[in-house]
């Protein structure tokens, strides 16, 4: 049986703290900085700066990235899990994320250059909702 993509966030304590976005995907890690970390709830909005693919021997990768070199600092594993990867064009990704922190349906859009916005939708099935329309309660 076929495992599933991996997903992976990882808390970057460098220059500047952020959040390492990372989908594997044609042999790689295809990576996104995300300065105030991935949105966890429906319609918040974060840049996602598309940075450099990272191999796969980079996957769960933690502890300290000496001074001097590349993205010097702590690195820790935030989230991870799997994803189903729903939509891929140039410049837009729809995966479902399977993770324990990051869990849903989820966009990448390109804006420019390098830049990425990255949110959360609604379920397509949503709440359940009662006959008259209204969300249930149950």
């Amino acid at each position: 049986m076929a495992r599933g993509l991996r997903f992976m966030v990882q808390e970057h304590h460098a220059t500047r703290l952020h959040w390492d976005f990372r989908l594997e995907l044609d042999g790689v890690l295809k990576s996104w900085a995300v300065p105030k970390g991935p949105p966890t709830e429906t319609g918040v909005k974060r840049l996602a700066v598309q940075v450099e693919d990272h191999p796969l021997s980079y996957w769960g990768f933690e502890g300290t990235i000496p001074e001097g070199e590349y993205g010097a600092g702590s690195v820790k594993v935030w989230d991870k899990g799997t994803y189903v990867l729903k939509l891929r064009e140039p410049r837009k990704y729809h995966v479902l994320l399977k993770g324990k922190k990051l869990k849903g349906d989820y966009r990448l859009i390109n804006f420019k250059d390098r830049n990425w916005l990255m949110y959360k939708v609604d379920s397509i099935e949503g709440p359940a909702k009662d006959s008259s329309g209204s969300k249930s309660r149950s």
